[in-house]
């Protein structure tokens, strides 16, 4: 069978395996890739994820053959998701419900895809022989947009998520290394010109400059894989988003012909629909056992009950609407501190003229009971906060 043949006959083995995009390169990463993952980590731009800057795991990432023994090719394959169902304007108007990324609407991308992967790796031994593989979905040190793009599937937007000129940049990446030789397919041209919609839109300016993200200001990494107290300059800036941030896709000119909400017929993480703009206060009276319920074949289940309902809180905090703060005292006991400190911050953003004082009488009362030295300097804080605008 023929290169081309061959390569036909992977795409759609892929295609039935619900991937829409599916292209091959060599197991490398190109010197302008790993001079910027070595310049970003070296700026600790990767925030808490320890994980980025291990040694071991740089050089993985750079030298994406050491993933494999002899590997030869990597298969780099897209599976779409629905876009949401709203435009930026009206998740942002929604200050009473939370928005959760799009990918997160349906079921964990990673267990999807990483089944579908291996069941496309065995038809790929039957096709070619038996060959080494390993299959990786988003969280082994693979360089995955900087493969998609030298594999021709797409190319690296300034906001580093990787775009296809048809299909935008709503779909998740995932890899077949091989020891199989194929042949490879011509590297993606970039299309983002001069345009920095992005980069404007970004509500904590995370994107410090085309091709560069500060993880430490991005609202993705703030609500899912960060797990201390926000920084309270940020909290203001994140509005009702309690998991991930879709803002920079929602405005990128190549997602324009997507559609809101249009489903995919072929989309295997389909939405469900309680995570479309989720009612804020039925989030935050989730408690441990409803939470794994509600959560249990869902990406959200990530950031565990006390990150989520941290989010929560803050979005409460941002909506102006001082009927949440019955709900907000409600979980000034919890048994979380994460959940305290950040329920108290909210408290003192809703505060006002009319219930200053009551919200004081609650906060100093709190204050006498609290142990967690963290949730003291939200107390402290919150109580400047009320009497200073009661100046």
């Amino acid at each position: 069978m023929r290169n081309q043949e061959v390569k036909a006959t992977i795409r759609a083995k892929a295609v039935q395996h619900g991937f829409a995009l599916c292209c091959v390169t060599r197991p490398q990463a190109g010197r302008m890739h790993a001079d910027a993952l070595q310049g970003w980590v070296d700026a600790g731009m990767q925030g808490d994820m320890g994980w980025m800057a291990e040694k071991s795991r740089l050089q993985r990432r750079m030298n994406p053959s050491s993933m494999l023994t002899e590997a030869s090719s990597v298969i780099t394959l897209a599976m779409r998701y629905t876009p949401p169902a709203y435009d930026l304007a009206e998740a942002s108007a929604a200050t009473v419900r939370g928005v959760v990324s799009a990918y997160a609407h349906g079921d964990d991308y990673h267990e999807v895809m990483k089944k579908r992967l291996k069941a496309l790796a065995a038809d790929l031994d039957a096709l070619l022989g038996k060959h080494d593989q390993r299959v990786f979905v988003d969280t082994a040190p693979v360089l995955e947009h900087a493969l998609a793009e030298s594999a021709g599937l797409g190319w690296q937007g300034k906001h580093t998520l990787t775009i296809h000129r048809q299909l935008g940049s709503w779909f998740l990446l995932g890899e077949i290394f091989t020891t199989a030789v194929i042949e490879p397919d011509a590297p993606a041209v970039n299309h983002c010109g001069s345009c920095s919609a992005c980069i404007d839109v970004c509500p904590t300016a995370a994107i410090i400059a085309p091709y560069v993200v500060d993880a430490r200001l991005c609202i993705s990494y703030l609500t899912i894989e960060f797990d201390g107290f926000i920084p309270h300059a940020l909290r203001s800036l994140m509005g009702n988003r309690i998991y991930g941030c879709d803002d920079c896709q929602l405005v990128c000119p190549w997602n324009e012909h997507a559609g809101k909400g249009a489903a995919l017929e072929d989309d295997l993480l389909k939405p469900r629909g309680e995570n479309h703009l989720p009612d804020l206060v039925s989030m935050l009276q989730l408690d441990e056992g409803s939470f794994r319920l509600h959560f249990r074949k869902s990406p959200v289940r990530r950031t565990g009950r006390r990150g989520l309902l941290r989010n929560v809180c803050i979005a409460m905090g941002n909506s102006g609407d001082a009927g949440f703060i019955p709900h907000l005292t409600a979980v000034l006991a919890d048994a979380e501190p994460l959940i305290r400190g950040h329920a108290v911050w909210a408290i003192g953003q809703l505060a006002s003229q009319e219930n200053r004082a009551d919200m004081l009488d609650v906060i100093v009362r709190m204050n006498a009971a609290e142990k967690n030295d963290a949730v003291r300097e939200e107390i402290s804080l919150t109580m400047q906060h009320i009497r200073m605008n009661d100046d």
